[in-house]
């Protein structure tokens, strides 16, 4: 039997609560064209070589969405395998420092509570995450 590798990556998110409202939280759309398109996820990025997974997260979301974030503690981590990519999805704790979120990097943006962000329809690697942050199995704060 012969096959070829699929690439493995090391993606981070961030759990970013919005100010004022400790039960609300950042998702943002994918583009539409892409790989994953107009699916929901939690804002992030690749890490690329050399990065720590704090510094990826940080540049992601000064990159993506115009903001500057305080990373905090790892809260989640998991793994998905798509026909194409296995992805290594780790979540972060994460607040505003600097900046509102804009959609650079995004179709749409929008701060949610856990139980709104199950009506969406959700990247397949972020469900088992998404599902955790329902049943309120880590404490989310920093």
């Amino acid at each position: 039997m012969t096959g070829r590798a699929v690439k493995t990556v090391r993606v981070v998110a961030a759990l970013i609560p919005q100010p004022g409202d400790g039960s609300r939280f950042l998702v943002q759309q994918r583009l539409p064209g892409g790989s994953r398109a107009l699916l929901w996820e939690f804002p992030g990025g690749k890490v690329e070589a050399g990065e720590t997974d704090e510094s990826a997260l940080a540049r992601e979301c000064r990159e993506e969405l115009d903001v500057e974030l305080d990373v905090g503690r790892r809260l989640w981590e998991g793994r998905h395998s798509y026909p194409d990519l296995t992805v290594e999805l780790v979540l972060y704790a994460a607040r505003l420092v600097a900046g509102e979120p804009k959609p650079l990097g995004a179709h749409a943006l929008r701060f949610l509570t856990p139980a709104e962000m199950t009506a969406l329809p959700f990247c397949e690697a972020d469900i088992p995450l998404l599902n955790d942050l329902v049943a309120g199995r880590w404490e989310h704060s920093r």
